[in-house]
């Protein structure tokens, strides 16, 4: 090989170094962390999902994970699915007011209907306010 041949191949050696140095090792860095977190879960911690939805963890296997989205209900993820680790103060706004509890009492105080199935002959049944 030639100081000629060396000198256009130099440039393309230059731009994958380049490119592996800004692209492939950050990527590979970030990769590693965020497996690092999930296998880090531990029952208790607030996460985010990666389509955010935010829970709280109830129990971790191998490769799932538990999480509570709302007191009495349940879901099962993929580790991977876990975005991150929400930090007390990353709460979503709205989580931090307390949740005024229903009575199931209107305006006036008067008892809110409840909802009723009703079977329509050989129609599907429909939902009818009562």
């Amino acid at each position: 090989m030639d100081m000629g041949q060396l000198g256009s191949i130099l440039p393309l050696i230059l731009l994958v170094v380049v490119f592996y140095f800004l692209l492939i090792r950050p990527q590979r860095k970030r990769q590693q962390e965020a497996v690092q977190m999930q296998n880090s879960l531990t029952p208790g911690a607030r996460v985010m999902t990666t389509t955010g939805l935010f829970g709280t963890v109830v129990t971790v296997d191998n490769e799932d994970v538990v999480l509570e989205v709302a007191p009495g209900i349940e879901t099962r993820w993929v580790k991977a699915a876990i975005g991150r680790v929400v930090a007390p103060g990353d709460a979503p706004a709205g989580e931090d007011e307390p949740v005024a509890q229903e009575t199931g009492l209107d305006e006036e105080g008067k008892k809110e209907s409840e909802a009723t199935v009703e079977r329509n002959g050989d129609q599907d049944s429909s939902t009818k306010q009562s």
